[in-house]
């Protein structure tokens, strides 16, 4: 059995990360208020405990908490109207840059994320975190990232609107390094996960004051209609396809489907960037 001991990080300590959060007898801004509900649903998460097939658990709010912050304090903001909610970290992406869809390059290069990158307390030998310099792709997050680059031109562009983040900060992995997504665990284990992630999810929503909800798969579209209602909060939750490898429709042209989905939701037109027009003609690359 794998205790919430083994996800421990290193300094450990909510309270004092909260206080360096957010200067004294000020009003929280936005990031600050949505950084702190992060580090309370760490504290939640770090108690639970996971057996077979899971033996590796890796946080990457807590060993990426550096990187973590500097995409949440650049990019979260007041005035943003859709939330895109990914399931859970990818080996190679948020695993590494603690970025939700964070495939090191756009990170990196796009949006311009800097810090350091700790390790797990307990690391898996072929999944050892790199962090900024992790030089395999994770093709989700290049496919999720360069789709937007080439829409919006700029990080601005995109974040004017929206905000993108994941429903569970966890990683979890089998004894061969398998990636193990949450509906793969335990079912008792990941009954208490969700009920954890889905507080947390609601409470996010509601700091940021989005009108709609855009998961990223349809796992994670059904946990947050399902959440959101149970909350009885009166958002929208849509979805779009997953833009994994493992999913051969995706291969086929991913861009394709995610940008007339997002026009049928009215949010291409927001985003669009009339300076870009390469985007209709451009084959996917992975």
């Amino acid at each position: 059995m794998l205790n919430g001991s083994a996800m421990a990080r290193g300094d450990g300590d909510e309270r004092e990360a909260q206080e360096r959060l957010c200067k004294p007898n000020t009003t929280p801004s936005l990031s600050c208020r949505f950084l702190k509900l992060e580090l309370e649903l760490n504290a939640h998460l770090r108690v639970l405990s996971f057996g077979e097939p899971v033996r590796y658990v890796y946080n990457p709010l807590e060993y990426a908490w550096e990187t973590h912050s500097c995409y949440v304090e650049k990019y979260c903001q007041t005035g943003q109207s859709f939330l895109f909610l990914g399931m859970n970290p990818g080996p190679f992406g948020m695993a590494q840059t603690g970025v939700p869809f964070g495939e090191v390059k756009s990170v990196v290069d796009w949006l311009k994320i800097t810090g350091a990158v700790g390790r797990p307390a307990d690391e898996h030998p072929k999944r050892r975190i790199s962090g900024l310099a992790c030089t395999q792709s994770e093709v989700s997050g290049a496919r999720f990232w360069g789709f937007f680059r080439k829409l919006c031109g700029e990080p601005a562009g995109f974040f004017r609107h929206c905000f993108v983040h994941n429903l569970c900060p966890l990683i979890f992995m089998s004894s061969s390094g398998k990636n193990l997504t949450p509906p793969e665990l335990n079912a008792r284990e990941r009954a208490e996960l969700f009920r954890l992630c889905d507080i947390a999810l609601c409470q996010a929503v509601e700091a940021l004051g989005v009108s709609m909800v855009i998961g990223v798969g349809r796992v994670a579209e059904q946990r947050a209609r399902r959440a959101l209602s149970a909350a009885g909060m009166d958002v929208r939750v849509e979805g779009i396809m997953h833009p994994s490898p493992r999913n051969p429709l995706a291969n086929k042209g991913w861009e394709s489907v995610a940008k007339a989905k997002l026009a049928q939701l009215g949010v291409l037109a927001l985003l669009s960037n009339d300076t870009r027009p390469e985007l209709s003609n451009t084959q996917e690359t992975s």
